[in-house]
């Protein structure tokens, strides 16, 4: 390798090099001199072979290694620091190793080979267990001696555990490259020198900074742009996922990487530093409180790495929920009021990543105006938009120079409703100053006019193809809705740590005003038809969509947040311009948002009492129309995964019977009148069968039976029995698929005894199904009919004749004992359950209530979910001696919360305390995973 000092004659003399900011003060003290130990261990002229090398080189990568993770954990410094650290110290080392390779394997005195570090690398900071991308330039071709080297080295590397990515080229392949690749362009941006032929080098990139300005950087900027917007859709287009990756996700590493690749080839910045203050690049175009923001940011995030890296072992760049804990644990925050530790760290992280989004919105608009000339204000703007303050630029909508929001606060929400109204863009400058006046916003708060503008844009102007949910994540983002909703800025960036909710809870309540958007407009009328055609049929549409803006509010609190809210919503309704009558609804409506939820979910909705119950709080159809649309919402709102089939029937079931009974119809009490109808229309069904057999199989059912299941579904259910009977068979099972419900309908007919229900959830767990309703039935002639509402692992139906076939099989092999039911359900628990979900704390809780229901105890446990959950629990049901008449299960993430109305063996109520108390001790060892084992013979 050649080591002139002098570039080719053809060549202008270089710029200089790169300057990386050197780490600071503390990253170095006590400082192991890397490349000093190996020049000692590695003396020049007699290289030791390859084997005693790597011995060598492993045993310092290990020391380096240790020492940045020693003085990192031991709090010396931070992320930042030890990436610059590390990088430092990987310097010497790669540098030693390249000159032992050479050393080792000489190159021909006219071979010119320079060795650079790129991306994450080039820019002198480095994670733990990142790649270490390694660019090996020449001048030409590189030649047989050269790629040999090239090889050793990148073997060497890999022998010692090393993950590296790597390019060989000349200076004119790179320039090629770069020209058709904007993500090459990027990592040659970086590129910084590690060993070699620095001249060379040096001329490259003087080649290289030539040739990027000699083009245009508009195509550059698009081409990160779009790189961007694609990988945002990746990871999840919002900064707030509860699991994000905080390397590649909104508002992570990568994006504020995006803004320095901007910055640097547009002005040739280092640091956000220097685009501040007048005299710097572009005019000033960051202010200081931005860049320390900026700074911080990049500094926090860079910590989280060191600390997610070194707990998960690899380069892991997602905040898994087991992670999120020891993290949270390792980085100081602790547990304050009724706000656990790691909530408090996760409300940190999501403060910084939007405040990264912000500074985005900031620095972007002004690196392209910099860099592409002022925006084209468009000469046609009309006198109206001039006088509103507005113009065109670009074709977007921008502020009038002097009357932006740090000077006019109400501009920022006017030109919201402008935009919308006339189906404008926003300029992108415009949403700088938005982020920049947005503290301002708070000045609004009593202001009659900004109260109108707001709920216009919350409500859509009465327009329902107008999208509130749209300009409510403009307000969130900008930081101006907080502002002007003090109670709104406690919930941003506000976890729950659950598997549940896949948003934060500002997120998620933006999420739930855009499905009532997409209800109102029609779009979801296949999949939420009740709820579509009520829409338009409610006369406090204003009082829904505040509503649904605050059901949520009091989340993060402490105590029982529809009861916060409610409170909050009458501050807040006249505060927001809305009538007292409003006011109350929306109060009312906060209050109430999970009734609907959590008694189609829970509760037996065929006992007459759940419903009158449910009218009694309800009162009146308009009420109830209300608190379907936000129940459906909100649920539709959590995450995509939430809603089924399953769950849009039990709500339009539940509705349609307390709407019947609110409006004066046909009351629930009137029980032996439903079940005589019901009757007739599955006589009519039957109408083929003898009149000796129908009448038998009319007379089998207890009124619960009858009034629990549609007619079409007990005629199916009379056929089964009366095959089963003809063929004499001792069990029947039958299994069909309700597309339409999301589920697959499982029937089970055999004789009744003790436990046969819980032997049947196991079953079922053993097969892979998953539980989510059931009714158990026994006839008057002591046949069982135990009926099973199943999904797949996805929640929909069970469809594929296999997978029925195997269910059948599985029920048949348990009741006949022929399969061990405990081992079994071991097995499909140790598969399914991850440790990436154990982290999440589910408390085991039984509540036992005597007043949900005229002839049944109701029993609710809560509990962690796991496969075999539903036979443990209802084989400690049955050991205390109770009978099971249904089964209401529900799933919330890894929680499950599963209702049972039972009886004694008497058929009563279970009225006493001691039995209670030995039933809720039996259920707390069930969901402790120390079940009762029901035997067949039990």
């Amino acid at each position: 390798m050649s080591n002139t000092t002098q570039p080719p004659r053809d060549v202008p003399p270089a710029m200089p090099a790169a300057v990386i900011p050197p780490p600071p003060k503390e990253a170095v003290i006590g400082r192991p001199d890397i490349g000093a130990e190996l020049a000692r261990l590695l003396p020049r002229g007699a290289p030791p072979p390859r084997e005693t090398a790597l011995g060598i080189f492993r045993r310092q990568l290990a020391r380096l290694q240790t020492h940045v993770q020693t003085r990192f954990e031991r709090g010396d410094m931070s992320g930042l620091a030890a990436a610059r650290l590390l990088s430092g110290l990987m310097d010497e080392f790669i540098a030693a190793l390249i000159g032992y390779s050479i050393d080792l394997l000489p190159v021909e005195p006219g071979d010119r080979l320079a060795v650079a570090a790129t991306g994450g690398y080039g820019r002198a900071t480095l994670a733990p267990f990142s790649d270490i991308d390694l660019l090996f330039l020449t001048d030409n071709e590189p030649s047989a001696r050269i790629q040999r080297a090239v090889e050793f080295i990148l073997y060497f590397l890999w022998d010692l555990g090393l993950k590296v990515g790597h390019a060989t080229r000349s200076t004119a392949d790179c320039l090629t490259e770069a020209q058709g690749d904007s993500t090459i362009r990027t990592s040659l941006l970086d590129a910084r020198c590690i060993a070699g032929d620095r001249p060379l080098f040096a001329h490259f990139q003087q080649a290289f900074r030539q040739d990027c300005a000699a083009g245009s950087p508009a195509g550059y900027i698009a081409a990160k742009q779009a790189e961007r917007a694609a990988r945002h859709k990746r990871f999840g287009d919002t900064p707030f996922m509860v699991e994000p990756n905080i390397k590649e996700g909104k508002g992570g590493l990568r994006d504020l990487q995006t803004l320095y690749w901007l910055a640097r080839y547009v002005f040739g910045t280092f640091a956000m530093t220097e685009l501040v203050g007048p005299g710097a690049p572009g005019g000033g175009i960051l202010s200081a409180t931005e860049a320390r923001a900026c700074k911080r940011a990049w500094d926090y995030l860079w910590t989280v790495r060191f600390h997610l890296h070194y707990v998960a072992g690899r380069a892991e760049e997602r905040l898994t929920f087991d992670l999120q804990p020891v993290i949270g644990a390792r980085m100081g925050y602790t547990r304050h009021g009724r706000q656990d530790g790691v909530e408090r760290f996760m409300r940190h992280y999501f403060l910084v990543v939007r405040e990264v989004a912000r500074v985005t919105g900031v620095l972007e608009p002004a690196v392209v105006r910099a860099a592409l000339g002022p925006p084209a204000i468009a000469p046609a703007t009309d006198a109206a938009l001039l006088d509103a303050g507005f113009v065109l630029a670009d074709g977007k909508i921008l502020f009038v120079a002097g009357r932006e929001p740090m000077a006019e606060p109400i501009q920022l929400l006017r030109i919201l409703q402008v935009a919308r109204d006339r189906g404008l863009k926003l300029h992108p400058l415009a949403l700088r100053a938005m982020i920049r006046g947005a503290r301002r916003t708070a000045e609004l708060r009593t202001d009659p006019q900004a109260a109108s503008l707001f709920l216009d844009l919350l409500c859509g102007n009465d327009d329902p193809r107008q999208d509130g949910a749209q300009w409510l994540a403009i307000l969130n983002e900008t930081g101006a809705l907080g502002r002007y909703l003090p109670d709104w800025r406690r919930i941003v960036g506000q976890m729950q740590f659950d598997s549940y909710h896949v948003y934060t809870v500002d997120m998620h309540t933006i999420h739930a005003i855009g499905v009532l958007n997409a209800i109102e407009r029609g779009e979801l009328s296949e999949i939420v038809p009740v709820a579509s055609g009520l829409a338009h049929h409610v006369q406090s549409r204003r009082a829904l969509y505040v509503a649904l803006l605050l059901h949520d509010i009091a989340k993060g609190r402490g105590g029982d947040h529809s009861e916060i809210g409610a409170e909050l919503a009458l501050t807040i309704g006249p505060a927001l311009g809305l009538e007292p009558e409003e006011t109350e609804m929306v109060s009312w409506l906060v209050l109430h948002h999970l009734l609907l939820s959590q008694t189609a979910f829970s509760r037996d909705i065929d006992d007459p009492k759940t419903i009158l119950d449910l009218a009694d709080v309800v009162q009146s159809p308009e009420r109830l129309r209300l608190l379907l649309i936000l129940t459906v919402s909100d649920i539709r709102a959590v995450s995509p995964k939430v809603w089924n089939g399953w769950k849009a029937t039990l709500l339009r079931e539940i509705y349609a019977r307390v709407a019947e009974v609110l409006e004066g119809g046909l009351a629930t009490t009137e029980r032996d009148v439903r079940v005589a109808r019901v009757k007739q229309m599955v006589a009519e069904l039957l109408a083929d069968w003898p009149d000796a057999d129908r009448e038998e199989f009319l007379n089998m059912g207890y009124p619960g039976y009858w009034l629990g299941f549609d007619p079409e579904s007990i005629a199916r259910h009379g056929r089964m029995i009366r095959d089963a009977r003809h063929r004499d068979v001792p069990l029947t099972v039958a299994a069909e698929p309700l597309p339409a419900r999301s589920v697959t309908e499982v029937v089970v007919y055999t004789a009744d005894h003790a436990g046969l229900f819980s032997r049947i959830a196991g079953a079922l767990a053993v097969a892979g199904a998953t539980i989510v309703d059931a009714r158990i039935h026994t006839l008057t002639d002591g046949m069982a009919l135990d009926t099973f509402w199943i999904q797949d692992a996805g929640g929909g139906s069970l469809e594929a004749p296999h997978r029925l076939a195997k269910i059948s099989a599985v029920i048949e092999q348990v009741l006949s004992g022929r399969l061990r039911l405990a081992t079994e359900i071991e097995k499909a628990a140790n598969s399914v359950v991850g440790g990436r979900m154990r982290a999440i704390h589910v408390p085991p809780r039984v509540v036992v209530d005597n007043s949900a229901s005229n002839r049944h105890t109701v029993i609710e446990v809560n509990g962690r979910d796991r496969p075999g959950l539903l036979h443990d629990v209802t084989a400690a049901i049955t050991s205390q001696g109770l009978q099971i008449a249904s089964a209401h299960i529900t799933t919330y993430g890894v929680r499950a919360v599963d209702v049972f109305y039972v009886k004694d063996v008497f058929g009563l109520k279970v009225q006493n305390e001691r039995k209670l108390a030995q039933l809720r001790s039996a259920l707390i060892e069930a969901l402790a995973g120390r079940p009762h084992e029901v035997t067949a013979a039990s």
